[in-house]
């Protein structure tokens, strides 16, 4: 069974908000599986897998989980869970410790749930590939780099897990995050719903749905935060453009319209703001 890991020293002072005990990764090994009593690991560790399906029991109930799924077992807490043996996992793992980190994900409202799925899976695979990477070539050589890549793949988890669903439902969000490069290079276009959630392969409705739950935002707020963005660069690029030509160029048919979306969003016009950082040939 392929394992890649790296354990690091229990620390006899925390010095930081959370540190990483463990981090790496089993694939390919239908034979995985992990039981601990309650009472016997006294850390956090949280798993996620990246392809296959395995199993995870919570109070004699057999969950089954595939990619884009993931767990978080608080310390102290009864563990079972192992791999498919048809179709083996490959789970990637932190462990990790730290004195404020309880109150901190209750609050949160982590503790509801062992379960988890993720809005997306590449970010929190980034997260994790560059805090493995660091405790493999340093172990802890850099205690604070080492900690900032632990609360990084943390909040990566925290902003991308909601609650445990069907892994159809996942699959169908990491529908959204693959269209977005494209909805963003045609921003300024009419937003047409009906042609993006076709693109998908799901309803408009559907599409709606998923994509709020990927992006915390409609489809058509992503499309106006594109054509902001797109506007700022403009006018700074172009100082002497008129702001009614950048709104067109924009993907706005009204000069005030831009004006009204561009002051909720930044808090000035669009002339104030080219007035405070475009740079003229006149002056720097």
């Amino acid at each position: 069974m392929p394992i890649h890991q790296c354990q690091l020293l229990t620390l006899p002072e925390r010095r930081y908000f959370c540190e990483p005990l463990s981090v790496g990764w089993y694939c390919d090994g239908p034979e995985h599986g992990i039981y601990r009593p309650k009472g016997a690991l006294n850390e956090f560790n949280i798993h996620f897998l990246v392809s296959g399906k395995g199993y995870v029991e919570t109070e004699g109930v057999v969950h089954t989980l595939q990619a884009g799924n993931a767990f978080l077992y608080f310390p102290l807490e009864e563990q079972r869970y192992y791999s498919s043996e048809d179709d083996p996992w490959d789970v990637r793992w932190v462990h990790f410790n730290g004195d404020l980190l309880k109150e901190f994900l209750t609050q949160h409202g982590f503790h509801r749930s062992t379960l988890w799925s993720l809005n997306q899976l590449k970010p929190l695979e980034d997260a994790h590939r560059a805090l493995y990477r660091e405790a493999k070539e340093h172990k802890l050589l850099y205690e604070t780099r080492l900690s900032t890549y632990t609360y990084s793949f943390l909040m990566e988890f925290m902003n991308q897990a909601v609650p445990f669903s069907p892994v159809k439902s996942v699959l169908l969000a990491e529908r959204i995050p693959e269209l977005l490069p494209l909805m963003q290079e045609q921003a300024r276009e009419p937003f047409d719903l009906a042609y993006w959630a076709e693109r998908a392969g799901i309803s408009p409705f559907y599409f709606c749905k998923q994509f709020r739950k990927a992006m915390r935002m409609t489809p058509l707020e992503f499309v106006t935060l594109c054509r902001l963005q797109y506007g700022k660069q403009r006018l700074l690029e172009q100082p002497d453009a008129p702001v009614k030509r950048i709104a067109e160029e924009a993907g706005y048919a009204s000069a005030s319209y831009f004006n009204k979306k561009f002051m909720e969003r930044e808090g000035m016009t669009p002339t104030k703001f080219r007035e405070l950082y475009a740079r003229r040939s006149s002056g720097s």
